[in-house]
């Protein structure tokens, strides 16, 4: 500890601005030294090596629409754990009846619904293949779709439904959205 201190010392002393210096240096010298406070002191055969911890920092506001920023989290909503089974296993066992009866009305070779480990897979043939998972410790719906790709649901008080908290899509009319457009049949998951 105590040589790391004298190094810390010795780089100070290095950063003192003589008389000529410019007082835009003398900032930058500043800044050098405050992140000198994080340095890290190596030794090795070949004697003491030095890093400094480095961050990004970016000091320009973000110019992002309300449509890509997530919704903030509100954390006094979070499902209990108890709540958060039994809303996802209706939604999947909601969703597993309403594929099966779906599967019977259009003609999609290698259409096959499963669940198990509590996981549904639906699979349309060719045209790709739908996971949803629950992720307890998220309280979230999990859903890949060959469509649109991975999305992560949070359940939603006021809509009382699935919601993806980037775009505020809803899942069920997401997945009706897209099985209309991949099979050309409509359904209703609502």
């Amino acid at each position: 500890m105590a040589s790391k201190l004298l190094h810390l010392r010795r780089l100070s002393r290095l950063l003192k601005p003589p008389s000529s210096v410019s007082s835009s240096t003398f900032r930058s010298s500043l800044y050098l030294l405050e992140a000198s406070k994080s340095l890290h002191l190596s030794e090795n055969s070949h004697g003491p090596r030095y890093w400094i911890d480095s961050r990004s920092f970016c000091s320009s506001p973000l110019n992002l629409n309300d449509a890509e920023v997530p919704a903030a989290i509100d954390y006094r909503s979070v499902l209990q754990e108890d709540e958060f089974h039994k809303l996802a296993d209706t939604t999947i066992h909601d969703l597993q009846e309403k594929f099966e009866e779906y599967g019977d009305s259009v003609q999609v070779d290698g259409f096959d619904i499963d669940y198990g480990n509590e996981v549904l897979t639906l699979k349309l043939g060719d045209l790709g293949t739908y996971v949803l998972n629950k992720q307890t410790p998220n309280r979230q719906l999990w859903l890949s779709s060959p469509m649109s790709g991975p999305f992560r649901f949070d359940w939603d008080r006021n809509a009382q439904a699935w919601v993806y908290r980037r775009t505020k899509a809803h899942l069920l009319k997401l997945l009706e959205s897209e099985m209309k457009e991949l099979c050309g049949e409509p359904i209703s998951l609502s």
